[in-house]
């Protein structure tokens, strides 16, 4: 029985320790230098990074995409040449898995780093064009952190819209950035104990964590009509 309990004591701290001083797996992302022809010709450049792993493609992410899409849309309606590029902040596999969790922790300051990096390349290479940096939930605090992480010159020609931040992760005020609630009903946003712990229990049978409020349609009013005015105050 010792030497089982020792066993059992030296794996978890092996995991423990590779946790956290394991390697990190660089998301894939996109490669700025690639993507400079794709958006020669357009004027706004919308990043695309979805909730969860953050690595569902675009095709997949039935809730957030159809947001994604009513901003190029609108942009379009004005006359603007759009393009929307997705950015995955982690890998597939197992060790892409173990870094989204690191990140998760560290208020993803690795990725976020990558990613504010990459729009200063663009902004650097493509001035006068805008970019957009749109995120949901996990993705949104990824998006707050990314802007957070710019270079003071850069900000002013980036926009973030963000849907859903955890309430764990403070969100970064500015004018360029803005942040939807369902109008103070998403629970994982307000923080509300009762309603989480009740979605946490139904996990299991649902598969799937569903907090109240959390899911956002551009079809929704309050959804739509607030990404319009900012667009409008924004590019309009």
């Amino acid at each position: 029985m010792q030497t089982l309990k020792y066993t059992i004591i030296t794996f978890i701290s092996l995991v423990g320790l590779f946790f956290l001083f394991g390697p990190e797996v660089i998301p894939d992302g996109f490669q700025p230098q690639e993507i400079l022809d794709k958006v020669a010709e357009s004027d706004i450049i919308i990043i695309f990074n979805s909730g969860g792993w953050g690595n569902t493609s675009i095709e997949e992410a039935e809730d957030f995409t159809p947001i994604v899409e009513g901003v190029q849309d609108t942009l379009n309606e004005w006359g603007y040449k759009t393009v929307i590029i997705p950015y995955n902040r982690t890998r597939n596999g197992f060790m892409g898995k173990i870094t989204a969790i690191k990140e998760f922790f560290s208020s993803f300051n690795f990725s976020s780093e990558i990613l504010a990096n990459d729009v200063e390349f663009l902004a650097e290479k493509l001035p006068g064009k805008k970019i957009i940096i749109a995120g949901l939930s996990n993705g949104a605090s990824f998006v707050n952190r990314t802007y957070q992480n710019l270079a003071g010159d850069v900000k002013s020609s980036v926009y973030a819209i963000t849907a859903g931040v955890p309430f764990w992760e403070k969100p970064f005020e500015s004018d360029n950035i803005l942040q939807l609630d369902n109008a103070g009903k998403d629970t994982l946003m307000e923080g509300d104990a009762s309603s989480l712990f009740s979605s946490l229990i139904k996990t299991p049978f649902s598969k799937k964590f569903e907090a109240p409020g959390h899911d956002y349609f551009w079809s929704s009013a309050d959804v739509n009509s607030k990404i319009v005015s900012f667009l409008e105050d924004k590019f309009h």
